[in-house]
């Protein structure tokens, strides 16, 4: 972790965060508007049109920034380092569904046919999401140059506290910018801890809080010292500070960072029913209307494959395989069938390697090419497969010699969703023979972090990736 100096940061003065989001809502009113105000100027012959509804552009400006608002465009995570393009989406849409209502009901923009609409929202659309990557930049740069909102210690050179600056170190923003640690035991401590200084005890946390060289202090002391926390958090309230008690991070890490009130208590939640609510049938249709897309042009190849693989060895045209699929259910995924019959294997005992015999010249070409996987646009008409998902494994399917299920202990979470045609861990180059451990932890690992973040946004990133990944790959064969 690259150490900050002990110091007044511009950005963490008071009023900083309010005259930013100020002049960040004025930004959002003039995109919201300026797309608008060029179409009337290259539109409008007429100046007093042009006048009158300079004036509407200025109140749709203002009830822009008012929706951002109430959606939370303005609230804490402006600051993070997402890219919350889809909140900006969503957010946009809304508000310009009142120009909409503007439109048709109150006949005002009467000239502007639809498709100058559709320019004003793209225009405005993109120019908010330049912003965004401008704006994540312009934190990037603060932070290199030690600039941050809140200048934090860590109170407790304890190993949660250790933790706790390992992981503001991989997943800090520029919310907060560790400057070293506090701790009472300052004979007995190293100089560094994380690779941050120790600054001192509690006498000199005190000293720098009311030289407004720290403005946070995180209390990592462990959470059976009760006492001690109290006494510290009692002494901490008469100091113009922020105070935050650090949870387990241990806890913390597993509950991948998701905090769920029951009877308004707050707890971690470490584990959650994948694709809630909605979000089955929201998939359910994506997984349709793709499907769908796809055989249009995919029927032609499929005849195709079909006849070259009759010409090509006898046997029947498609090979029908055990798999596990949603919740640990057996399932029958098709494909191409690439191999000779007398050699195929149904369990997938032993894997397919480079220069296998087994498979057939047509065989070679469509396993290389991911053509043998068409077929599977049935199991997803049918329901036993996505689009997208974590892709499906056979029976007896082993890696170094051992059974997937008990080389990674959280493989079979896999199965909490239906498979996928492709996956996030295929098209980050994970596809192919699984010769080595390390190769199907690391599928597993892209397989989980899918499930975690699923959106249809994410798939339809997945599936762009596709193509090159598929075409890109060495790996099978």
């Amino acid at each position: 972790m690259r150490q900050l100096s002990v110091g007044n940061s511009l950005l963490a003065r008071p009023g900083f965060v309010e005259y930013f989001v100020a002049v960040m809502r004025i930004v959002h009113g003039f995109t919201a508007a300026l797309p608008g105000l060029l179409l009337l100027l290259w539109l409008s012959d007429e100046p007093g049109l042009t006048q009158s509804y300079s004036a509407v552009l200025l109140f749709f400006g203002v009830l822009t920034v008012m929706m951002f608002q109430a959606l939370g465009v303005y609230s804490e995570e402006i600051f993070s380092n997402l890219l919350r393009f889809r909140m900006m989406f969503f957010a946009w849409s809304a508000a310009f569904c009142l120009l909409l209502f503007m439109h048709q009901a109150l006949a005002m923009f009467s000239f502007m046919e639809w498709r100058y609409l559709t320019l004003w929202f793209v225009a405005s659309l993109v120019a908010f999401g330049g912003e965004r990557l401008f704006l994540l930049a312009l934190f990037r740069y603060w932070m290199r140059s030690g600039q941050f909102l809140q200048s934090a210690v860590i109170l407790g050179g304890t190993e949660n506290g250790v933790r706790l600056a390992e992981f503001i170190s991989r997943n800090g923003d520029i919310r907060s910018g560790l400057i070293g640690f506090i701790d009472d035991r300052i004979g007995r401590m190293p100089d560094t801890l994380a690779d941050l200084p120790l600054l001192g005890n509690s006498g000199d946390l005190e000293r720098l809080i009311r030289k407004e060289r720290v403005t946070q202090v995180l209390v990592a002391l462990p959470w059976s010292a009760e006492n001690r926390i109290g006494q510290i958090v009692l002494e901490l309230r008469k100091l113009p500070v922020n105070v935050l008690l650090v949870p387990d991070m241990l806890a913390f890490r597993h509950a991948r960072n998701r905090i769920t009130e029951v009877g308004g208590l707050p707890m971690f939640n470490v584990s959650e029913r994948p694709l809630d609510g909605w979000s089955p049938l929201i998939k359910r249709i994506e997984d349709l209307l793709l499907a769908t897309l796809a055989l249009l042009p995919a029927l032609p190849v499929m005849l195709l494959v079909a006849l070259a693989i009759k010409l090509d060895s006898p046997g029947p045209v498609l090979f029908r395989q055990k798999r596990y699929g949603y919740n640990n259910r057996l399932i029958e995924v098709f494909k191409f069938r690439s191999m000779y019959c007398h050699q195929s294997d149904a369990n997938a005992e032993r894997q397919t390697t480079r220069d296998d015999d087994r498979i057939t010249p047509v065989g070679r070409f469509i396993r290389k090419t991911s053509l043998d996987e068409l077929p599977q646009l049935f199991n997803v008409l049918l329901g036993s497969m996505s689009m997208v998902g974590p892709r499906p494994h056979a029976t007896a399917t082993k890696a170094a010699g051992i059974l997937f299920e008990d080389a990674v202990k959280e493989y079979t979470a896999r199965h909490r969703v239906k498979p996928g045609i492709t996956g996030w861990a295929q098209v980050n180059g994970f596809r192919g023979e699984t010769n080595t451990l390390e190769k199907i932890e690391k599928r597993v690992e892209y397989d989980l972090q899918y499930i975690e973040n699923w959106s249809v946004w994410f798939d339809l990133y997945v599936l762009f990736r596709t193509i090159p990944a598929v075409l890109l790959t060495r790996e099978a064969y």
